[in-house]
């Protein structure tokens, strides 16, 4: 299905460009607020969250405007993590929530991520209903003036996230003794992921929660693992988090310094789930999740299933084939015992649970060795390159070579104007080779 402002993860892109300025986030609030407000409620309700960028305070108003010309009742809540605004959607019986938010992106880029009332990301097909309405006529969505939305701030967001998060595991969980560092990139959690640690009585070293609507994702955050490796180190922690833009992802650290990804932490909630008879049916991973990942499954017989790349694929495997946990090497976990989408802290707080009778984390996430893995994003100005033919034929002939070896894939990102080519192999020197195959046609 061809959609024209929808990617992998919502919508996504420059700041003040053909999508991402005033007088489209107008036309997505009308929008979604006209699609939405046909749903049977007493109310129509839709929420607002975003992460830290300086372009929030100029689309907010606009999306609000749109919205209350929707006749939709707006409550905004700030910088919130994605998945807290997915858990109050569905907490405040509210017909959508809106998420605005680049993710990991840099603070230039901006976007929007949608969920419905039942905190789910939209279907294609809704997508494609709400794309229908961006097109029509703006008189044929306005309210009458009588019927207008009205607006309200909502300020204890961030404490509602953090309550409904607990109530997740037994009262009497805390993690007093850990000393845990976290990294919140200066975005969207940089206030509930340092309070949520706190309140359950660890000693908690946060960096990451200046933000200053530029330095979101720079040079820190899940993206830039480096820096939460070094504070481990320097703070001798017991254990590192590190989260992206808007609290989705999230790469992990253990006591010893080594970096721990969304596959490694995937395989060890996996085996936790099982031996407690929590894990149902197996794991969704991605085209991007590590080879030696699946291989690690088989030999524990539990089912592993590749969908595309983005959480939202991920989501929509793990319905279809009822499994309740899927994620992402990247860092995009959804425990689906808990939540609707992937939520950094919550995946955090079960890994800290696994830990809290003094298990290392060096020792609770050692479950596999991982396949040798580079991958590449080549910045292009055409996505489609991808189909010419002379990068249509390197790719087949690296195939070809690689073919009982490992594995190639080459693939368009959903958020931002790059190819990716990824390669793994045991064999260093055949897969450095059929990158550059690829590579050379590409660039």
């Amino acid at each position: 299905m061809t959609k024209k402002y929808f990617g992998t993860d919502g919508i996504r892109g420059l700041v003040n460009s053909k999508n991402i300025n005033g007088d489209m986030f107008f036309k997505f609030g009308l929008a979604s607020g006209t699609y939405f407000k046909t749903q049977k409620k007493k109310k129509q309700i839709a929420i607002i969250a975003k992460d830290t960028r300086l372009s929030g305070y100029t689309l907010e108003p606009a999306l609000v405007s749109g919205l209350t010309s929707a006749g939709m009742h707006v409550y905004t809540m700030g910088p919130l993590p994605t998945n807290g605004l997915a858990m109050l959607t569905k907490v405040m019986k509210a017909n959508m929530g809106i998420m605005i938010t680049a993710s990991h992106n840099p603070y230039y880029d901006n976007g929007l991520k949608l969920f419905g009332p039942d905190g789910l990301k939209l279907s294609d097909r809704i997508e494609k209903k709400i794309e229908n309405l961006i097109d029509k006529k703006i008189e044929n969505n306005l309210s009458k003036p009588k019927e207008l939305g009205r607006v309200k701030r909502l300020e204890t967001a961030n404490k509602d996230y953090i309550k409904i998060l607990k109530k997740n595991f037994p009262k009497d969980f805390n993690l007093r003794g850990l000393r845990i560092v976290i990294d919140c990139a200066n975005g969207a959690g940089y206030v509930a992921g340092p309070e949520l640690l706190k309140s359950l009585g660890a000693k908690v070293i946060a960096i990451g929660i200046k933000p200053n609507g530029l330095n979101i994702n720079e040079n820190c955050g899940s993206t830039c693992p480096n820096k939460i490796k070094y504070a481990v180190k320097k703070y001798k922690a017991h254990i590192g988090i590190s989260l992206d833009g808007d609290a989705d992802r999230i790469i992990m650290c253990d006591e010893k310094g080594e970096i721990i990804d969304g596959d490694q932490i995937i395989a060890a909630l996996a085996i936790r789930w099982k031996k407690k008879k929590m894990l149902r049916g197996g794991v969704i991973g991605t085209l991007m999740s590590n080879y030696g990942l699946e291989k690690f499954f088989k030999s524990q017989k539990i089912r592993f299933i590749r969908a595309d790349v983005g959480d939202r694929f991920v989501k929509e495997k793990m319905q279809k084939n009822n499994f309740n946990l899927g994620g992402e090497q990247s860092g995009h976990i959804i425990l689906g015992k808990f939540a609707t989408t992937g939520d950094g802290l919550l995946v955090a707080l079960e890994v800290l649970f696994s830990l809290r009778k003094g298990n290392k984390a060096s020792v609770f996430f050692k479950k596999f060795n991982k396949t040798p893995q580079i991958l590449k994003s080549i910045l292009v100005k055409n996505k489609d390159i991808i189909f010419n033919n002379e990068v249509k034929n390197s790719i087949k002939i690296a195939k070809i070579l690689m073919k009982g070896h490992g594995r190639i894939l080459v693939r368009k990102s959903g958020t931002e104007s790059k190819i990716r080519v990824m390669g793994e192999s045991e064999n260093d020197k055949l897969l450095q080779k059929c990158l550059n195959i690829i590579l050379s046609k590409i660039k």
